[in-house]
């Protein structure tokens, strides 16, 4: 045998006698569910731009479709995933003296907070199962040289990209 038959043989033995569908995300998914429902994840914290749960809803799905080989389907999928954002709170960190006492002082930092309530169901094993488990992140900004409009957008993306990791962790990951 050569050295390259060797290692295809490898390869095919490691790979193909696995109890699940393995990829390198981490993803472990049984051969037996193919598809996946994300319903639309509503803005239900009365804060954030308006787009913010139309941008959320389309980057999960993307997650996952470039993540797994899980055909989207719009429901009933052989796995569920739902939710709504709860939480988009931007507040001060740092209090910066103004050093004069006719003024107040200000926020030197700020710190913009987004909280994403999910319900997962995997309807071939429900011990993956979750109900209304809670996912938060945030981002910090400095105040005294940027306004939250002027670097809300990349905020928004930092924050939603580790939650949707968070979330994928906990439900197809398994972590």
């Amino acid at each position: 045998m050569t050295f390259k038959s060797i290692l295809t043989f490898l390869f095919l033995a490691i790979f193909t006698s696995s109890c699940g569908v393995y990829s390198f995300t981490g993803a472990s998914i049984s051969p037996d569910i193919k598809t996946m429902s994300i319903q639309y994840f509503y803005n239900d914290s009365g804060n954030g731009p308006p787009n913010l749960q139309q941008t959320f809803t389309e980057k999960i799905r993307d997650y996952y479709q470039q993540n797994t080989s899980l055909e989207l389907v719009d429901s009933n999928g052989d796995l569920q995933l739902e939710g709504s954002i709860t939480n988009y709170t931007v507040r001060p960190i740092a209090v910066t003296a103004s050093g004069n006492p006719e003024l107040q002082d200000a926020a030197g930092a700020q710190r913009l907070e987004i909280t994403v309530k999910v319900s997962y169901v995997n309807t071939k094993d429900e011990v993956f199962n979750f109900e209304n488990k809670s996912f938060k992140f945030y981002d910090d900004f400095d105040a005294t040289s940027n306004t939250l409009t002027a670097v809300e957008d990349q905020l928004i993306e930092t924050i939603t990209d580790q939650i949707i990791l968070d979330i994928f962790n906990a439900s197809v990951a398994n972590w």
